[in-house]
């Protein structure tokens, strides 16, 4: 079933802020994946601490077991299946997006296990996955749609963004109940009503400014990296008012995966520089982490609050990257 919501555009104008960052006394520990031609896309840790992640060139979904640095690889059942998001939900099975075939896919961490869902038709380039309320969500990119299963029933439903090659990119959870989106095609974001599925779309003062992916704090406020013009950006949908700030790497450091630590930190990647920007929202002070492997882009980030962790997905260097907090 295919439902249609509008917005009404934002024309409030940015506050740019311009500051200097200073390098951080974090590091980044790298575990190298043993597959040949590993291509670790997203992470994600569950609640004992074992990270999996999606080796999308290999199609494999990859555990990794920080207390003894082992690494257990598991082949998708349809081979070449792309597999490119991936989310823990609360009973421990690991959902994840298979990018090229159009399926959704859960693995069981007990037996090891994969079942794979089909999507509606049309739903081509299944992207971002996250749970809410025991049910899948996920973002179609390449077919301007998102979407809910529920595992339960066994049933997708999917819903076209109203702004034309919106590409739907990130997906993140808000505390008020509501998803937002990053459409990573445009200048918008959009609220998804976690009941209904509506959409409504926010767009972003700056016309060429494209939001890829989103991290949402405590008080409801939207973080968003802007890929194309190198900026850390924030909506706050209280007061409807935007602000932004120019990453360390200036406007071609393309800004990337994001995520907001317990301590409050916005952490995110330059794609373009191989440096994690931590950024402090009470100083509004940058402090740079550099990746030790060259080449590597971290295009999702997943955070172990329990044991103060930030784990990254190294794609293009076959490794999964770790900083600790404490």
């Amino acid at each position: 079933m295919l439902s249609w919501f509008t917005g009404r555009p934002n024309t409030l104008l940015p506050v740019v802020v311009l500051i200097a960052a200073a390098a951080s006394p974090l590091a980044v520990v790298e575990y190298q994946i043993p597959r040949e031609r590993a291509f670790p896309h997203d992470p994600a840790v569950g609640r004992d601490g074992i990270v999996w992640y999606t080796d999308q060139q290999n199609s494999f979904i990859g555990r990794l077991d920080p207390s003894s640095g082992k690494i257990t690889d598991y082949a998708t059942p349809t081979p070449a299946s792309g597999p490119h998001g991936i989310v823990i939900a609360p009973d421990g099975g690991v959902w994840y997006t298979a990018q090229r075939i159009g399926k959704l896919g859960r693995l069981d961490p007990k037996t090891g296990s994969i079942e794979e869902y089909s999507l509606p038709a049309g739903a081509r380039d299944p992207h971002t996955p996250l749970i809410r309320k025991g049910l899948v969500w996920f973002t179609v990119q390449g077919s301007n749609m998102y979407g809910r299963f529920d595992p339960r029933t066994r049933e997708a439903k999917v819903w076209i963004v109203p702004t034309n090659r919106a590409l739907p990119y990130g997906m993140v959870n808000a505390p008020d109940g509501s998803i937002w989106v990053a459409l990573f095609g445009t200048n918008k974001l959009g609220r998804i009503d976690g009941e209904s599925g509506g959409l409504r779309e926010i767009t972003l003062p700056e016309g060429d400014a494209r939001p890829r992916r989103l991290a949402v704090d405590e008080s409801g406020v939207v973080w968003y990296s802007d890929f194309r013009r190198g900026y850390l950006g924030s909506y706050n949908p209280k007061s409807n008012a935007f602000k932004e700030w120019l990453s360390p790497g200036g406007t071609s450091s393309a800004p990337y995966g994001i995520a907001i630590v317990p301590d409050g930190r916005i952490f995110y990647d330059e794609a373009r520089s191989g440096t994690i920007v931590a950024f402090d929202r009470k100083t509004e002070k940058m402090e740079t982490v550099k990746i030790p492997t060259a080449g590597s882009i971290v295009r999702n980030m997943s955070v172990d609050s329990t044991r103060g962790r930030v784990w990254l997905a190294l794609s293009g260097t076959g490794r999964i990257g770790k900083i600790d907090l404490k």
